[in-house]
Order: structure tokens, then sequence, then C-alpha cells
């Protein structure tokens, strides 16, 4: 096998203008996500909340890495005539990008089980393994495609492409695993979320082995090497902006459904796509009667059921 590893090259105006797009697009995305992130994690409640604290933590770090990328692509070339050319600054998107990915991906698998049914030495393990399957899948990923594939030789490409799709298949069976014994434990809405968010997740994943073996395929042109950036930026977004939307949501429907259980409370009412999926339940207010916490989970206000406004029941009227 003999074909380039895609390094940056001279670009024509128009792709160079391409990629320098796809990289603010995907920046300006992850940021607007990270202020989604930030706003809305307390819409959930506490058992759900390391959720949203992974997304507010991946969110920041990609953006701050297309930050880098978008650096790196704007000083890293001179215009000649009609085209752009690599200047002694330019470096290599990929290095940026894998680094990344070996913060962001593991921190994906703590958003999706965090919403997931698997709780105590389970969740821990569980955790823990898929994390460093994750991280080990972009390491040896990277070792293929920048530190041992230099030149020509596209065999360590391959290799340590293949050792890297051993630990791909594992995060995929391990999730798989824990969605589907979680589906059953929770509503019908959430489960559907939760099956979703798995679905959106999973088929981005899918996208990165796809342009990890161009090289191996075609030889990179300007042509093929934007189309790679193009792909990599649009499957960030999908995997945390899109993914990160709708793991909110589960985690916002499961702390409906356990307010309304009496499992859980929660100082604010939860509502999805406009509707209304439970009141507020302040901790205060479980404790007092059974039967106020259950008017309250049933829409009665305590004003509605007798009481002057203001009055919550706890005098002991």
């Amino acid at each position: 096998m003999d074909t380039p590893t895609p390094e940056l090259q001279t670009m024509p105006l128009g792709l160079y203008d391409v990629v320098q797009l796809a990289l603010l697009g995907a920046g300006f995305a992850l940021f607007a996500y990270f202020v989604y992130a930030w706003t809305t994690r307390d819409e959930v409640s506490p058992r759900y909340r390391p959720s949203a604290i992974a997304g507010l933590c991946l969110a920041g770090v990609a953006m701050l890495a297309y930050l880098l990328l978008y650096i790196d692509w704007d000083t890293g070339f001179r215009l000649e005539g009609e085209v752009w050319v690599p200047n002694e600054e330019a470096r290599s998107t990929e290095g940026t990008r894998y680094i990344d990915w070996t913060v962001t991906v593991p921190l994906l698998t703590v958003e999706l089980l965090a919403v997931c049914s698997v709780a105590g030495a389970a969740a821990r393990r569980l955790r823990f393994t898929t994390m460093a399957a994750a991280f080990l899948m972009i390491v040896t990923g990277y070792m293929g495609a920048q530190v041992l594939s230099e030149g020509r030789d596209t065999t360590a490409l391959v290799v340590w492409g293949l050792i890297s799709t051993a630990f791909f298949v594992y995060l995929y069976v391990a999730l798989i695993g824990a969605v589907r014994t979680s589906m059953p434990t929770m509503g019908r809405e959430a489960a559907a979320s939760l099956r979703n968010a798995t679905i959106v997740l999973l088929s981005s994943f899918g996208v990165y082995p796809l342009i990890y073996a161009i090289p191996v395929f075609v030889d990179v042109t300007p042509a093929w090497f934007t189309a790679m950036q193009v792909g990599y930026s649009v499957a960030d977004v999908i995997a945390k902006v899109g993914f990160g939307v709708l793991t909110h949501k589960v985690a916002k429907l499961r702390t409906a459904e356990d307010v309304v259980n009496g499992a859980d409370t929660h100082p604010e009412p939860v509502w999805s796509s406009h509707v209304h999926k439970s009141d507020a339940v302040l901790p205060e207010l479980a404790r007092v009667s059974p039967s106020v916490l259950s008017a309250v989970r049933g829409g009665v206000t305590p004003a509605d059921d007798g009481r002057r406004p203001g009055d919550t029941g706890l005098s002991g009227r």
C-alpha cells in the first residue's frame, strides 16, 4: 500500500474557504451548546446531573479545540495568486482533533450512562471500562494516523486501525447493553428518547473510522482533505450537540418520572417540548404529608386545596 497521509498541502481558494467555514461553524455550534448546557444544568435532578456536567465539560473542551483549529488554519497559509500555500507555521489539524477526542469521547460515555439505570458497583465498573475503551480507541487511532504512518507506507495505518476497531466494537456492545437494560425501567417517552440518543451517538461514531480509512484507498488530494475536515466537523457537532440535547431530554423526563412517583423531589416544574411533566416539589413539602405531596404531583396546588395563597400547609393547620 502506497498512498500519502493527509498532510497540509496547497489549497485552492474555494476548498480553503470550505474548511475554514466548517471549523468556524462547528465551533459556533459547540459554543451555543456550551451556553445551553450551562443554563439548563439545574433542570434535572442531582441523580442525573452528572450527565449534564459531562456534557458541559465536553462542550467546553471541544469549543476550545475548534478555536485552536481555526487559529492554526487561519495562520498556517499564505495566499499566492489563486491558491493558499502552507507556510512555516502550518500545522496539521489531526493532532488537535485527537487531543480533543481523548477527552470528549470518554465524556460522551459518561453522559449516556448517567441517564441509564445501571447503578452501584455495576455502574462504576461499566463507566470505567467504557471510558478506558473510548480513550484507547482514540489513542491507538492516533498512533496509526499520525505517529507511525509517516511517509507513504500505510501498513501502520491499517494495523493500528484494526486495534482501534477492537475497542470501538467493545464500546458499541457495552453501551447498547446498558441502554437495552435501562429502557424497560423508564417511561415510554424517556425510553424512546434514550434510544434516539444512542442511535445518534453510535451512528456518528461510525463516521470517524470511515474518514480514517480514506488514506488507505485514495490519494489525499485537496478535495479529499476538504471532505475529511468537513466530515469530522459535522460528526463532532452531531455526536456532541445533537446527542447532548437528546440526553438532556432523557434526564428531564426521568426527573419528572421520579417526582411523580414520589422517588425524588425537584425545586421547579419540569417541562419538555412545552408539555408539563411534573410540578415543583420541595424536600420540606415532601416530608409534611403524603396527601399534600400527592396533590402537588397531580397538579393540585395548596391554593386549589382551599388554603390561602402562599400557605404551604407547613403551619400544621
